[in-house]
């Protein structure tokens, strides 16, 4: 794996981790899928200017604009499905994440959606996608750290729990998807797609269930604008970018650090104290991201 995709691949999670105070606050002013849906139009409406200026650049450079360098009909299908697929997907976790978060801990929502890292490696089992026991290692103990930052009560199963569960399924088939196009496509292109396609999603549901008011998204503008812009626009794209042929069990591995920004940023920003036992996992995790990204023996030196 190249050092260049895993940065990308934390600066991802970095964001995703920071963006919680926001989402935090946005919901303040927005229903959940008011929020999402507004959020995810930003995002695709921020990376138009980037699509543009990429495609200038291309020009100027050496004219080659297609990211899978093959038939040009092909490419397109691929981008359009691929930008289609990721966006009902994101949408369809998001709004799992946001109301199965009504009915339990924001803990334990932080503990089971994060369960992809082991999801991801599971499922690739069966899409032919190999995974090394030092990659299974360190999953194993990215759980236990995740198990020790988000979990502060008795573990029992609820409502809530269940529909975390099938979130964290969703974004695990998701991180798959984006493995699947993100070396046929231009990355970008597929992340704005995806964010319309979210966004659309959004409204039938927003209008139906909800009674958005302009007034509440102008006084919740600066979230609004954090999580459109950085969370989706930025975060997103740099997921689709990173992954580009990158192991999906060490990707998921990787991202779940989410969590532990999210602990260190209350911890910096909002003065939240952080325990003994959030430390622990914060450095579980950050060891198992370590172990992931060591060296394989010869044998399997092509897993990573």
């Amino acid at each position: 794996m190249k050092t260049k995709n895993a940065l990308i691949l934390v600066l991802t999670a970095f964001i995703w981790g920071t963006a919680f105070v926001a989402q935090s606050v946005g919901m303040d002013y927005l229903e959940p899928f008011t929020f999402n849906g507004v959020r995810s139009l930003i995002g695709g409406v921020a990376l138009l200017p980037c699509i543009a200026l990429l495609q200038m650049l291309n020009k100027k450079g050496n004219g080659e604009s297609k990211a899978g360098g093959g038939n040009i009909r092909e490419d397109r299908k691929n981008l359009v499905f691929g930008g289609i697929a990721c966006g009902l997907l994101l949408f369809a976790a998001s709004s799992l994440q946001q109301v199965g978060i009504q009915y339990t801990t924001a803990g334990k929502a932080g503990f089971i959606t994060a369960c992809y890292i082991v999801i991801v490696p599971v499922l690739g089992i069966f899409l032919k996608k190999k995974t090394g026991v030092k990659v299974w290692a360190a999953v194993v103990m990215a759980l236990a750290g995740l198990y020790f930052l988000c979990m502060t009560e008795k573990f029992t199963v609820g409502k809530g729990d269940l529909l975390i569960f099938v979130c964290a399924l969703v974004f695990s088939v998701h991180i798959l998807v984006i493995d699947y196009f993100s070396p046929k496509v231009d990355g970008v292109k597929m992340s704005c797609i995806q964010f319309f396609v979210c966004g659309i999603a959004s409204l039938p549901f927003m209008f139906l269930l909800e009674t958005p008011q302009i007034g509440a998204m102008a006084a919740g503008w600066i979230p609004l604008l954090y999580a459109g812009v950085l969370s989706c626009g930025v975060a997103y794209t740099l997921q689709i970018i990173g992954q580009k042929n990158v192991n999906p069990a060490i990707a998921s591995l990787i991202l779940s650090l989410e969590s532990c920004f999210s602990v260190l940023a209350g911890w910096v920003v909002l003065g939240e104290r952080l325990s003994m036992r959030e430390s622990l996992g914060c450095v579980l995790m950050f060891a198992a991201i370590i172990l992931a990204q060591l060296p394989e023996k010869e044998k399997g030196a092509e897993q990573a």
